[in-house]
């Protein structure tokens, strides 16, 4: 059981990556039927827009951008999904249940829907245990219905996600999409392009900087800190007294760790599952993170914690010295 929120819970790349490759597969080609929430904070959508643009379409592709999940509809619109800090989308391919718009989140049966063949369950996102336990529950905002009965849970603690509505052709538009800085896992993404980056933000913290979005998209805490443990730079260095040299091995360092964490289904060690039912395992490959007290496993020192940029910071004082 999980006591709720801490710093280390927010989905970042890798979680989301994951969460849209398991959709992938999963939802295009499904039919929508019935959709269902039960308050407009997380799910802010006119009931004409749902009608016409949403139900009876079809699910089309499921992109990401960012921590952002983009699911296209057939109508020409996109279901733009934020995860937030305790946001989760859960798949469930068994069961004929779902709430009432605007009522408690009491199960009813919906008799006429027909239970899918087998079962199936795939969840993503913050790490608790509703992403393994009975749907839906106190926790659950939406419900999408589809018609082989299958169904797309988003559920979310803290009410901070959200599921919006948004003409596909308009989502580049949207005001956070186009502050976003370049993907790190796109072949444009080049130490060049991380050096330039930087460079907005060359009179702040290393670690500040990759954690700004506006930088790099999609890189959060852990990740910040695996890659700066990676690259032996203190998480405090000023951007400006970093060498060129460095941030072109940080930049194969962010690169390295995400692709380590996309192998392993992502940091959640928790409750998160895949399509095939297996839980990430990343974090029992991390090098720092959550390893306060540890050997390093590159000089033997006692990894430390402390805060930087306002989050809990783990590293090594051997290999990363502060620098400036």
């Amino acid at each position: 059981m999980f006591s709720g929120y801490n710093e280390y819970d927010m989905p970042e790349l890798p979680e989301v990556e994951t969460v849209r490759r398991g959709l992938s597969r999963l939802i295009v080609g499904k039919k929508v039927i019935h959709v269902s929430f039960d308050t407009p904070k997380s799910f802010p959508n006119p009931s004409g827009e749902v009608d016409q643009f949403l139900v009876s379409t079809t699910v089309t592709a499921v992109h990401r951008r960012a921590k952002v999940l983009l699911i296209e509809l057939s109508s020409g619109y996109t279901l733009v999904t934020h995860l937030k800090m305790t946001g989760q989308l859960v798949y469930i391919a068994n069961g004929r249940w779902h709430m009432e718009d605007g009522k408690n989140k009491k199960p009813i049966a919906n008799s006429h829907m027909p239970i899918a063949a087998g079962e199936a369950r795939f969840g993503g996102g913050h790490p608790n245990d509703s992403l393994v336990g009975e749907l839906p529950d106190k926790s659950t905002r939406v419900i999408i219905t589809f018609e082989d009965g299958t169904r797309l849970f988003f559920n979310d603690q803290r009410k901070f996600g959200w599921m919006r509505l948004i003409p596909t052709i308009s989502v580049p538009e949207i005001d956070f999409m186009k502050r976003l800085g370049p993907e790190p896992l796109e072949d444009d993404f080049t130490a060049e392009v991380l050096y330039e980056r930087l460079q907005r933000r060359k009179n702040t913290s290393i670690k500040a900087a990759l954690l700004d979005q506006s930088v790099v998209a999609g890189i959060g805490n852990i990740y910040a800190d695996e890659s700066l443990w990676g690259a032996q730079i203190h998480p405090a260095t000023l951007v400006r007294d970093i060498l060129p040299s460095a941030i072109s091995t940080l930049h194969s360092e962010i690169i390295s760790v995400l692709k380590l964490s996309l192998d392993k289904g992502g940091s959640t060690d928790k409750n998160y599952v895949d399509a095939e039912g297996k839980k990430g395992s990343y974090l029992t490959f991390a090098n720092v993170f959550r390893r306060e007290g540890q050997a390093c496993p590159r000089c033997g020192r006692a990894i430390i914690k402390l805060r930087v940029a306002g989050r809990g910071t783990h590293i090594c004082p051997q290999c990363q010295p502060i620098l400036g």
